[in-house]
């Protein structure tokens, strides 16, 4: 498969599980860059033991914890909080939180990010547990605890909203 049709094929599900992790559009925007320059330059190195999809996914996952740990990622957070976050909305941002309910990402986002990548990788990625656990390179029963426990604190924070889940049971 060429890299257009991989870019065409997976682009935009790449960028909202980056956006998920970094929670910054055009940092997404790179990770997912990165990504796919990766993948065309080493494409050979895939050998179909995981589809396309799950390959690219389990990079995102990893250049996206890469960035999460680099001194660039933690200077902007200091920067954020002496300064406060200013950035206005952009259409991209718009774009996502009309795709998935603001609430629901709201709630998803506040969580820790353990708890997110497996809400992701299992609910948006539709992977098994199997498959998350060969991503996260932990035990599959780890991934089981985590999702466990990402769903009641997802359920807590989204009861915490007024009204929204309100005569839902």
């Amino acid at each position: 498969m060429n890299l257009e049709q991989v870019m065409d094929d997976y682009g935009d599900y790449l960028l909202r599980v980056a956006y998920v992790y970094v929670k910054n559009q055009s940092t997404a925007e790179d990770i997912v860059q990165d990504v796919l320059i990766r993948y065309y330059q080493r494409s050979d190195q895939f050998r179909d033991e995981s589809s396309l999809k799950t390959y690219l996914v389990k990079m995102t996952v990893n250049r996206s914890h890469d960035y999460l740990s680099s001194w660039a990622h933690k200077r902007i957070l200091l920067k954020e909080k002496i300064v406060g976050n200013k950035t206005r909305k952009t259409p991209e941002r718009h774009m996502i939180e009309q795709e998935t309910s603001q609430t629901v990402l709201t709630a998803l986002l506040s969580l820790k990010l353990k708890y997110r990548e497996v809400l992701v990788l299992y609910y948006y990625e539709e992977s098994s547990t199997v498959e998350i656990a060969n991503i996260l390179n932990c035990p599959e029963a780890t991934v089981r605890t985590r999702l466990q426990r990402a769903r009641v604190q997802l359920k807590e924070r989204l009861e915490e909203q007024e009204g929204f889940l309100h005569g839902i049971d």
